[in-house]
């Protein structure tokens, strides 16, 4: 098993959730969040804004299935022209999971 964390634009994470939906891919966890990329944060005009409004999305998944989750988050995220805060995909691995409810180990 993987987990991709996705950091998307947050106009994009509906678009995105529905692609991955439509794809078969509905289990997915978000959470709004703050960040900065290589760029540093963003100037406009005098005003430095250091930490931008980003949506993060987490998903665990087969290993197989891996590449087609990726593609479908690359091609739905980026926007037309490719900008800087596009977001960032993290690929892991997920050696255990645990149900709360029933105590049961496995996926």
């Amino acid at each position: 098993m993987i987990m991709i964390r996705a950091i998307v634009r947050p106009e994009k994470i509906n678009a995105v959730l529905a692609e991955l939906a439509d794809a078969g891919y509905r289990g997915a966890t978000t959470e709004e969040v703050y960040g900065r990329g290589r760029q540093k944060g963003i100037s406009v005009g005098a005003i430095h804004y250091d930490e931008l409004p980003k949506s993060l999305i987490l998903i665990v998944a087969e290993n197989k299935d891996k590449d087609d989750i990726v593609r479908i988050i690359l091609k739905t995220a980026r926007t037309g022209d490719g900008n800087y805060g596009d977001g960032r995909i993290f690929v892991s691995p997920v050696d255990d999971a645990y149900t709360i409810s029933s105590g049961k180990r496995g996926f």
